[in-house]
């Protein structure tokens, strides 16, 4: 470790947690914590954590992971803040600069004063935003960026479909809401959102949908009301398996679906056959589990995000600011959650 001398590090942090999967109502599902500052691995980065984020992945983690005996488990997967100190493989970032990031699933979250990650799994902080702006975005960012150009490769020439046409089903949270952005920064596709309420249809609709659709109605109804016979790519956000068999039928033939979420019950792929439709599953934090030879590759799309948010371009997708980063906070932030109703990110600023 090569710690900022110009800032002494304490030996102790303060840091959010919990010992059991409780009940988000229960007092005890996450606890204020002093913990001892984490040891760097050769490519880590130590960072003082100025703002975090909340996402779906950390109440789904406090429901089902048990933690280790009498060892707190620690959440919180994205956050921005400040290098103070990097282990002796580092060559990207040195102590001071600002950087964002969603971190690695198999290791301890964000959710503490400082936190060690991988330098590669890190972009430099957009420097027009604050922390807590900054924080919104890494995890959805890196989500969207992968969904769209990895999974859907829709930067690819379209020529098997009369028009490249782009249903985001669930697109008011995080992930739709960078991925209504970047598909019509980055892609010549036609990006119809699905939402609801008036205030989420408001929002995805301030994001650049070209159309808007309501989720609680027939797929097909809505698709027709707005004069779309099929769509060639589905980005499924959330409740996929409640859809499925009306995404099969919207799709044009060799289109393609891809979901993030965790369907309660299995897909049959049969019905794929006829159309050559395909399926792809996106989880940001593959490359970081598997430590695959282009784990780097999210340095490199968070430097791009980054230069997108500075010249104008991509917005932070902040819904709400829920104070300071402690245990009642972030509770409310999993209860909210949890409710399926939060438009934008959540995040929360200082300890």
């Amino acid at each position: 470790m090569q710690p900022n001398t110009a800032t002494p590090l304490p030996a102790l942090m303060p840091a959010v947690g919990y010992f059991a999967n409780l009940a988000v109502t229960d007092s005890a599902a996450l606890q204020d914590l002093t913990l001892p500052l984490p040891e760097l691995r050769p490519h880590d980065l130590l960072v003082q954590v100025a703002a975090i984020s909340v996402n779906p992945v950390d109440y789904k983690i406090r429901k089902n992971r048990a933690p280790s005996t009498g060892q707190p488990e620690i959440l919180g997967w994205d956050a921005s803040g400040i290098v103070v100190a990097v282990g002796s493989a580092v060559s990207l970032f040195q102590p001071g600069d600002a950087v964002f990031y969603a971190g690695a699933l198999d290791r301890p979250g964000a959710n503490s004063q400082f936190h060690a990650v991988d330098e590669r799994l890190v972009g430099r902080k957009p420097t027009n935003l604050t922390d807590a702006e900054a924080a919104a975005l890494p995890l959805t960012a890196i989500t969207a960026w992968e969904l769209l150009f990895d999974r859907l490769q829709l930067q690819q020439p379209g020529h098997q479909f009369k028009q490249k046409v782009l249903l985001i089903s669930g697109a008011a949270g995080g992930v739709g809401s960078v991925l209504i952005q970047l598909a019509k920064l980055k892609t010549d596709a036609l990006v119809i959102a699905t939402a609801s309420r008036p205030e989420s249809q408001a929002w995805v609709k301030s994001l650049g949908a070209d159309a808007v659709i309501n989720h609680q109605l027939p797929l097909a109804d809505e698709l027709q009301r707005i004069g779309v016979s099929e769509v060639s790519h589905i980005a499924s956000l959330v409740d996929t398996a409640a859809y499925y068999q009306d995404f099969i039928q919207a799709l044009a033939p060799q289109g393609k679906l891809a979901l993030i979420d965790d369907p309660t019950q299995a897909l049959d792929l049969r019905p794929l056959k006829l159309k050559s439709l395909s399926l792809h599953w996106e989880l940001m934090f593959t490359r970081s589990l598997y430590q695959t030879p282009d784990q780097q590759q999210q340095h490199q799309l968070l430097n791009e995000v980054a230069a997108l948010v500075e010249l104008g371009l991509l917005k932070t997708t902040v819904g709400k600011q829920l104070g300071q980063i402690n245990a009642n906070n972030i509770r409310q932030a999993h209860q909210l959650l949890e409710s399926g109703r939060v438009i934008g990110k959540l995040v929360l600023a200082g300890f």
